[in-house]
């Protein structure tokens, strides 16, 4: 659960998702129409569906000619990534019960606990599948922070072939092609959900396309393994 959670619950709540200040480099795009198909692309990161490698593997004619090397230094970033990552003695703690953390008075009639189905992989996996389902993933990943279910939401995204971006702490998926695919980024059109909720027209719980993004690899998340 690692990285991906940390990023994304560092500051938020079960109540208020997280909130990031928009970036110029990320100003609201224009909403997706329902019409604009983004599925079948390869996902950020790969040039293909057929490419099976590593996301962020290298991509160009010259990286092949420079792959020790480039081993070499992936291998090395690993090993500091993996130091900074090691296993804290609560790791294999038993995990605790939900503890709801603005309990408000309700009825006997009403759920006192959480479903178990709720952390049963199962149940997500065929939430996954209906009309609504991406749209539920994405609540429980920026309303239910820190918890199992965030988890179990975003590993079924990751299926969706939406990649998630560190810096901006949000989804995207690609919409077309890259126009431009090196080692350290990648450069075209893609859609990103838009979790920021307000009054505000720049904001809403919508997917928007953006055009002429660079989505640069050190920003992608890829400790979470689907």
């Amino acid at each position: 659960m690692g990285g991906i959670l940390c990023e994304a619950g560092a500051s938020g709540s079960l109540t208020e998702p997280l909130q990031v200040p928009r970036d110029i480099d990320l100003s609201p795009g224009q909403p997706l129409q329902s019409s604009q198909p983004s599925s079948g692309l390869g996902v950020i990161g790969r040039r293909s569906v057929s490419d099976l490698g590593a996301i962020g593997d290298n991509l160009t004619g010259s990286a092949v000619n420079s792959g020790a090397m480039h081993n070499q230094l992936y291998n090395l970033q690993m090993l500091e990534a993996a130091y900074h990552k090691l296993p804290q003695p609560k790791d294999s703690e038993r995990a605790r019960s939900y503890i709801p953390r603005h309990p408000a008075a309700t009825p006997p009639s009403y759920p006192q606990v959480q479903l178990p189905m709720a952390s049963n992989p199962a149940f997500w996996e065929r939430l996954s599948m209906h009309s609504y389902g991406t749209d539920t993933l994405f609540f429980a990943f920026y309303y239910q922070q820190n918890t199992y279910q965030q988890y179990l939401a975003a590993k079924e995204l990751k299926k969706q072939s939406w990649r998630y971006h560190r810096k901006y702490n949000t989804w995207f998926q690609r919409h077309e092609e890259p126009k431009v695919t090196t080692d350290e980024y990648e450069q075209g059109t893609y859609v990103y959900f838009d979790f920021h909720v307000g009054k505000d027209d720049k904001q809403g719980w919508c997917q928007r396309i953006k055009t002429e993004f660079t989505f640069e690899y050190n920003y992608l998340e890829d400790e979470l393994i689907v």
